[in-house]
């Protein structure tokens, strides 16, 4: 039993990425490719980004100059349903995908630069699958391990197309049918989510072989559910409970650094943030050492860059900013606001840590004659409002699961991308994140991101704030925590005692 501050909005995994969703995908999507793990000395499980093996493709061959992508599938590979992977399933997720210009359009479109998806995805026998694309890529292999871009079981989501739906949206919005560890057999939105194991896996069935992901948005009553036993679970706890968690005998805190960043997004396409002197001086009003200490209890880091500390081209040099608020007039005053200006923020209903942030930065900013409305919203509302333009701050807390440089920043930053919600826009931004997606030569891919997180702190497009890392505290007797980059849980690697 799993205690979880919110359900999954949607199971589709063409729905916007949000934590809740990178769950679901982790345990029921199965990818064509996979990291190795390797145990860190903390003995916990960790993905090894130097080695890439097989999933459900048994291997895969790569062109010299990384053009293209050759799968061998695995055969007798089948999805819970017990309907068999073959080539035809694969090219029909990858149709499916591209049709509903979403998360899988995206990666094909802005990571591969693909145009023409007859000319990229092709089908050489039932078993072998090729992928072409138009320019080099340095990331040709790695996009295939992420969870986004699981293999749907095409017999069965076939049964549920229907002609105002072609590609059985409403439906996938609500059941799972993949070649993964589980399947949801149960979805109740705002109330519990049923996993059961995939007896037909193909690496072998899951040790747990039901899980229950019940909804509780209350912090304090996952820790009571998890002191009484009633839960195994408890995610996304506040610090300060999990310090007194880590005092009590029959539970145990586990711990990573990880990977996300944790900011306020400014709509930078709208006023008053369409002006970089306004973003810089929001992010001088912020009282860092304030929130790491109240809010964090000291276990967070502050975010200095927009590229997660642990992958490679990462940069601090270029963060400036402190807590100022008089050199924040001054920008304010400068961008013909002496005086302030009134704006909201947006966060997520039952998010404690996002609305104990939001009422220091409330007090914070207002040193600057910045009046900030506080606005909480259900979390699939606010997804809506902010992928909309409608909100000037929200609060976003995520994380890039490609560990790239060029992918992080292409991400959140290029122009171009469906995920830049904070609408930031640099002509030279752009140029050198689109270079770094073709390029193979590492060294100037390097300097060239280094480059763009330069530009980046510069034009300040969101407020900066923690990465706080991923937490999770279990009963004693849950063993096998794991981490991936996507963070949340992998209930196949865990078990009882």
């Amino acid at each position: 039993m799993v205690a979880a501050p919110r359900t999954p909005e949607s199971l589709d995994q063409e729905y916007p990425p949000t934590e809740a969703g990178h769950e679901v995908r982790r345990n029921v999507n199965e990818r064509l490719l996979a990291y190795a793990q390797k145990k860190g000395d903390d003995g916990v499980l960790y993905e090894d980004f130097t080695t890439i093996t097989g999933a459900l493709a048994e291997s895969y061959e790569l062109s010299p100059d990384k053009t293209s992508i050759t799968f061998k599938l695995r055969k007798g590979v089948k999805s819970y349903r017990g309907n068999e992977l073959n080539a035809d399933t694969v090219m029909w997720s990858f149709e499916r995908g591209w049709n509903m210009k979403s998360n899988f359009h995206w990666y094909m479109t802005q990571i591969f630069k693909i145009q023409d998806p007859k000319a990229a995805f092709t089908k050489i026998d039932d078993y072998t699958v090729k992928v072409t694309i138009p320019n080099p890529s340095p990331l040709l292999d790695r996009i295939w391990i992420n969870s986004d871009l699981g293999i749907l079981d095409a017999t069965e989501v076939k049964k549920h197309l229907t002609s105002d739906d072609p590609w059985a949206g409403r439906w996938l919005s609500t059941n799972t049918a993949s070649f993964g560890p589980y399947q949801i057999t149960k979805y109740a939105p705002g109330q519990e989510v049923v996993y059961e194991a995939n007896t037909n896996y193909w690496r072998g069935p899951a040790k747990l072989t039901k899980v229950i992901l019940r909804e509780m948005p209350t912090s304090a009553n996952r820790v009571a559910a998890l002191q009484a036993g009633s839960v195994d679970v408890a995610e996304y706890l506040l610090p300060r409970e999990l310090a007194l968690l880590e005092k009590m005998p029959g539970v145990t805190v586990h711990k990573v650094f990880g990977n996300y960043i944790h900011r306020v997004e400014l709509n930078n396409a709208k006023p008053p943030f369409d002006n970089v002197k306004v973003r810089q001086a929001m992010n001088y009003l912020v009282p860092r050492e304030e929130i790491l200490k109240s809010v964090y209890f000291n276990t967070a880091r502050f975010t200095k860059s927009p590229i997660s500390e642990i992958y490679p081209a990462f940069t601090d040099e270029y963060f400036f900013f402190k807590n100022d608020p008089a050199k924040a007039k001054a920008l304010l005053a400068e961008a013909g606001m002496p005086e302030g200006f009134k704006t909201q923020l947006a966060y997520r209903t039952g998010d404690q840590i996002e609305e104990e942030i939001a009422v220091i930065l409330k007090s914070a900013f207002a040193k600057a004659g910045v009046e900030v409305e506080l606005l909480k919203m259900p979390a699939s509302t606010l997804v809506e409002r902010y992928t909309k333009g409608e909100v000037p701050m929200y609060f976003f807390r995520d994380m890039a699961i490609v560990p790239d440089a060029a992918y992080v920043a292409n991400l959140w930053l290029n122009s171009a991308s469906a995920i830049n919600y904070s609408k930031f826009k640099s002509e030279e931004v752009d140029q050198k994140i689109n270079a770094g997606l073709t390029s193979t030569d590492e060294a100037q891919r390097v300097a060239d991101m280094k480059r763009v997180q330069q530009l980046t702190m510069e034009s300040a497009p969101w407020v900066f704030l923690m990465n706080p890392g991923y937490q999770l505290a279990t009963r004693s007797n849950v063993k096998g925590y794991s981490w991936y980059t996507p963070n949340g849980n992998a209930f196949y690697d865990m078990y009882k005692d």
